[in-house]
């Protein structure tokens, strides 16, 4: 028995000395490289933070400079005094402006943002278009200087991605560097947007990476504090809304109140996304049927957000005025009605007219007034068991942004950094559960995926949608000459009964023609300048499905690594 046990105490010393030997090598080899990288993680972060930082002095500056007033977190009461036509004529200027810059600087006139972002982290090894980029960030800093209805947080995203970029293209990342500088990036650019390091660091693996894997939560971690530091160092460590408490949540007499809210936010952010996928789709006919220039479409919609704002200077800019106002109580249940349907037209309007800007901070400021307005009616009706009205504008703030984002874990995280309040916890993360589990059956996911949904980029069900249309028939063909694929004789045949794929084609489009016809082997062709095709090898099926199993593979490595 004893030398049982010593017999086994000396395999376990032997594979500890294995394992330590192991794990020495592994720190001698690799130690360099990731201290190296962790250090351009840092470096990253500290360049996002501070064009965050930067693009937000912009705003405020440039916001200060064309409405007149000193005090631009009061901009909204400051409005109510102007002049109707300088109100009127300070967006359609602008939406004017923001035109002529995406003409000049992308070839489709849209503004880039948190979409074209995760489009580059799943199908272009974390890179992002640099010269749209940065006319989507002019643009932008314009349409949320000038009146425009959106947020910051989608061209803070989109410009740290830019930078990110820019690294990559300098030290030749690959894509797993590339993704993972990329996920840096954005953790900065936001916590450092929004003074919450947590919350920035989880919205680059949620939302953006769309993975937790431990590889990228290091390097991620070190660049959100790195840009949180940086906002700090500006601002001071002071939260984004500074609020009184709101209240005790009287537990479990209160939950359903919450479970319910969570659901009737949930089909508000419904309508917030429909009503901009509408207004898009709608512009585009409009702009298609009178032969509209498309740098005069967000002029027309400048002057539309003009014509809103005589009578509700709330919707100009990001809006925290009136969010704090929400969140404070400070608004009759009518009131809070009519300015969440108003800002949601504002939003539709804006993002619709293909102007700048995200849709977090709309997406906070209806979620608030949508939350009071429940929360009135409910404390109205059971005052003796109901904690304050404003308690339900906190919950309702992040149901309805956590809903439009997709993201639920950081979009909570992200409402207790920005109110400093960690008491509402257990309110916010039942009406968020609610709102997102109800909400993403509903479209794709989120609005950023539903965004790339529109434009044929299916990314919504995951890599096994998507890892096909990044496959092309030409280099998985086999070509002619090769012993293994069939003759040319055979391809010109296949080819004159209509069967063949172009080498440009994806796997996706070619699949289903496998299926279809039940061919072993497909004729990839290329297009002559005479028009005619001419066969240069084939696509086997088997060939297709290896290729797609590698990628697979390599992407299920990458997430659990």
């Amino acid at each position: 028995m004893t030398q049982t046990i010593l017999t086994v105490v000396k395999q376990q010393m032997l594979q500890a000395k294995a394992e330590i030997a192991d794990a020495w090598r592994v720190l001698r080899h690799r130690g360099p490289s990731q201290v190296q990288f962790w250090f351009i993680a840092l470096v990253i972060g500290i360049a996002a933070g501070l064009a965050a930082v930067g693009f937000r002095k912009g705003i405020n500056w440039l916001q200060a400079a064309l409405y007149g007033t000193e005090d631009v977190h009061f901009l909204h009461s400051f409005a109510e005094h102007l002049p109707w036509y300088w109100i009127l004529l300070i967006p359609a200027v602008g939406g004017l402006v923001v035109g002529v810059v995406l003409h000049r600087t992308t070839p489709d006139g849209r503004c880039r943002s948190v979409a074209d972002v995760i489009e580059g982290a799943a199908l272009t090894d974390g890179r992002v278009e640099i010269r749209a980029g940065i006319g989507s960030m002019i643009a932008s800093l314009i349409t949320l200087s000038s009146g425009g209805s959106s947020g910051r947080e989608g061209p803070v995203v989109h410009m740290a991605g830019v930078i990110s970029t820019w690294v990559c293209q300098k030290i030749n990342a690959d894509g797993i560097t590339g993704r993972d500088l990329l996920g840096c990036a954005v953790a900065a650019a936001v916590s450092a947007s929004f003074n919450a390091p947590i919350a920035g660091a989880l919205f680059a693996l949620e939302v953006v990476l769309r993975h937790f894997a431990v590889h990228a939560f290091a390097p991620i971690t070190i660049a959100a504090v790195a840009g949180t530091v940086v906002n700090r160092l500006e601002r001071g460590d002071v939260t984004e809304f500074v609020l009184e408490t709101p209240g005790s949540l009287q537990f479990y007499v209160e939950l359903p109140a919450f479970l319910l809210l969570g659901l009737i936010c949930g089909f508000v952010s419904l309508l917030l996304m429909r009503a901009i996928f509408f207004a898009d789709t709608f512009g585009t006919h409009v702009q298609n049927r009178i032969g509209l220039p498309r740098w005069l479409r967000p002029a027309v919609a400048g002057a539309l957000l003009g014509l809103v704002a005589i009578w509700f200077p709330h919707i100009i800019g990001v809006g925290y005025e009136t969010t704090i106002r929400a969140l404070s109580g400070d608004l009759a249940l009518g009131t809070a009605v009519l300015f969440a349907v108003v800002k949601t037209a504002a939003l539709a309007i804006t993002m619709g007219g293909r102007m700048g800007g995200g849709v977090f901070s709309p997406s906070l400021m209806v979620g608030a007034l949508t939350g009071l307005a429940f929360g009135l009616i409910a404390t109205s009706l059971l005052p003796e068991v109901s904690g304050t009205h404003a308690l339900y504008a906190y919950a309702g703030m992040g149901a309805v942004a956590a809903a439009v984002l997709g993201a639920p874990i950081s979009t909570t995280l992200i409402v207790f950094e920005l109110t400093g309040d960690w008491q509402i916890g257990l309110a916010v993360m039942v009406s968020v559960s609610m709102s997102t589990a109800l909400a993403s059956r509903l479209v794709d996911r989120s609005f950023f995926l539903t965004q790339l949904e529109r434009r044929n980029v299916h990314l919504a069900a995951g890599p096994q949608a998507y890892l096909l249309a990044m496959l092309r028939a030409g280099s998985v063909m086999r070509p002619l000459g090769d012993p293994r694929c069939i003759g040319s004789a055979e391809c010109e045949a296949l080819v004159a009964q209509g069967i063949s794929v172009p080498a440009s084609a994806t796997l996706e489009a070619a699949m289903p023609l496998f299926d279809r016809d039940e061919h072993v082997c497909i004729p990839v062709v290329v297009r002559e300048e005479s028009g005619s095709e001419t066969a240069v090898g084939a696509l086997y099926h088997i060939d297709a499905l290896k290729a797609y199993n590698r990628a697979l593979a390599a992407t299920a490595a990458e997430e659990h690594s």
